[in-house]
């Protein structure tokens, strides 16, 4: 699906836990997330770690989105 949205013109940003399924599927902005029961964030952290935890995410997808890619890529956070 990703594939198809750029493919009209529209960047697209995978935050996933496993990057290589990402790899696999096409995906040209790919985010890592945290884990798969939490992708953006831990709730054994404080508030204030998980806010900046999903901040940082956040802020390198949208980084991600506005950087212009020709092969995959991994934006590392």
């Amino acid at each position: 699906m990703v594939k198809e949205i750029e493919r009209v013109g529209i960047p697209v940003v995978h935050i996933c836990t496993v990057t290589p399924i990402s790899l696999t599927v096409g995906a040209n902005r790919i985010v890592p997330a945290i884990a798969i029961p939490h992708p953006l964030g831990n709730p054994a952290l404080s508030l204030e770690e998980e806010k900046a935890i999903r901040r940082r995410i956040l802020t390198t997808a949208l980084k991600a989105l506005s950087t212009e890619v020709t092969d995959q890529t991994i934006f590392d956070n």
